[in-house]
């Protein structure tokens, strides 16, 4: 059971990287920056780059841990893990092929949070910290709002007496620094949501004897880690069309300008909760950022009916991730 949920988690990497591949490159291709083939390649290359940054720089994988801890240890089982990703990756499956945007990050920690709910009670959530990332369903998207909003003013001021078709150009080559700063943020915030609850399975499996000797989320092997981020870059390089072009064109009409500006903004908010170690969503987060560099222009720009849609996906993920979780644990008791 513990190998089908490294497994599972890397296929949850691997389905997360081609269904938030829009996040990073959906502006880089509608603004025709990059063809989508070179698009996926590039964001692919600074999602692997983010393990090396992680491990070597940061030194440590701080939203790992906290996801690990989503649920209280002692109530934390193999079935309840497995349960969990089962959960995760329906409800993923699912807003792909429906072009909805919503969170891998909050699919994943919703379907173990239920899945455990559904084993032992809600006194097996760790209460503080759902709430925490619940909270940032609402401020991730807020604060890549008000990030773009501000750089996007900022931006437009210096720039006033700067000739369109000089800046076009600039803004162009602005993108791929852009697009790379994102990608990065997006595997460092992403990858280690797998991480997490692979760690927890291994601390879970340690009083069977199986010999992993790992007891916190910094005991995990190298290539866990390594898997983790690998498997994400390969998702990204599959693609997720169907998202580009939500994210890309019905939100608001995107510029070279104003997809540095998103992609900026989207990125400072991802280094900021990476700091804070609090995962939240690349999709709230870009999509936020969309949404304030859009309104920048006129608040018309911005296409409010597709993002009150997409507001609705993201609240619903976590409880409909959450009894996805809970009725896949009660089939999976049937057999273990």
């Amino acid at each position: 059971m513990l190998i089908c949920i490294i497994a599972l988690g890397f296929i949850f990497d691997y389905i997360n990287g081609f269904h938030d591949a829009a996040n990073s490159i959906s502006t880089i291709v509608t603004t025709k920056v990059l063809t989508p083939l070179q698009a996926v390649l590039w964001a692919a290359f600074f999602n692997f780059l983010a393990f090396f940054i992680s491990k070597f720089i940061i030194g440590e994988f701080g939203i790992a841990n906290t996801v690990s801890k989503t649920v209280y240890e002692q109530y934390i089982t193999l079935p309840v893990i497995l349960a969990g990703i089962l959960g995760g990756i329906t409800w993923n499956l699912f807003t792909w092929w429906r072009g909805i945007p919503s969170s891998s990050s909050h699919t994943l920690i919703g379907g173990f949070a239920g899945s455990a709910i559904m084993a032992s009670g809600f006194h097996a959530i760790h209460g503080s910290i759902i709430l925490k990332i619940a909270a940032f369903i609402f401020l991730a998207p807020i604060i890549g709002m008000i990030t773009a909003t501000i750089i996007s003013l900022s931006i437009m001021y210096i720039c006033r007496r700067v000739s369109h078709k000089r800046a076009e150009v600039w803004f162009k080559r602005l993108q791929l620094v852009s697009s790379a700063l994102f990608s990065t943020g997006f595997s460092m915030n992403d990858s280690q949501k797998v991480m997490g609850i692979i760690a927890a399975a291994m601390i879970a499996a340690h009083p069977l004897n199986i010999g992993l000797n790992v007891h916190t989320v910094s005991d995990i092997p190298d290539w866990v880690a390594f898997c983790c981020f690998f498997a994400i870059s390969l998702g990204t390089m599959s693609g997720g069309w169907r998202i580009v072009k939500t994210m890309g064109t019905k939100i608001t009409k995107v510029t070279p300008f104003e997809g540095v500006v998103a992609e900026t903004s989207a990125a400072i908010t991802l280094y900021l909760t990476e700091y804070l170690k609090i995962p939240v969503s690349s999709t709230h987060v870009i999509t936020g950022a969309i949404m304030g560099v859009g309104a920048t222009k006129r608040l018309s720009a911005v296409r409010w009916g597709v993002t009150r849609s997409l507001m609705t996906a993201w609240i619903l993920t976590i409880p409909v991730s959450a009894i996805l979780g809970a009725l896949i644990y009660l089939i999976v008791k049937l057999f273990v």
